[in-house]
């Protein structure tokens, strides 16, 4: 493979990646808008959306880890590939120090953290659903106590 081609590599992976990680907001939004416009309590329904969710951040967070090794593999192509011109040397020592790419581990546990404050942000608005369903329960029999 030339220089060209490696550099084109590692964008394509970094674009995938980048597509991933789009998906996963879109989808957290829409989780997230999906539950706050729901009025009435049901726990199945919430924990059946909760094993959906994590089904899907189960298999985005594989996609990221293959994207992130294949990008990382690129890259690594990259630097280990021998300088065939004087083109190549100039372009590649403007080029290289901006190819930087994480530690997966940094990406995994910031994948996790926000897989559990969604699933903590869709049991809150449950949980608050229930405590207004209580309070309106306890209204309208309060009110129904001063009527006889």
């Amino acid at each position: 493979m030339h220089y060209a081609d490696l550099v084109q590599l590692y964008f394509e992976r970094s674009n995938a990646l980048q597509w991933y990680w789009t998906l996963y907001v879109v989808i957290i939004g829409g989780l997230l808008a999906f539950s706050s416009l729901r009025v009435r309590r049901d726990a199945i329904t919430g924990l059946l959306v909760t094993l959906l969710f994590c089904m899907f951040a189960y298999k985005n967070l594989g996609a990221i880890h293959d994207t992130t090794l294949q990008r990382m593999a690129a890259l690594d192509a990259i630097h280990q590939l021998p300088a065939d011109s004087s083109d190549t040397r100039r372009i590649g020592a403007l080029i290289n120090p901006t190819l930087v790419a994480p530690d997966y581990e940094g990406i995994r546990n910031f994948h996790i953290a926000s897989d559990l404050v969604t699933i903590a942000a869709l049991w809150a608005m449950e949980l608050r659903r229930r405590r207004a369903a209580r309070e309106n329960d306890a209204a309208h029999s309060s009110g129904d106590a001063g009527r006889h």
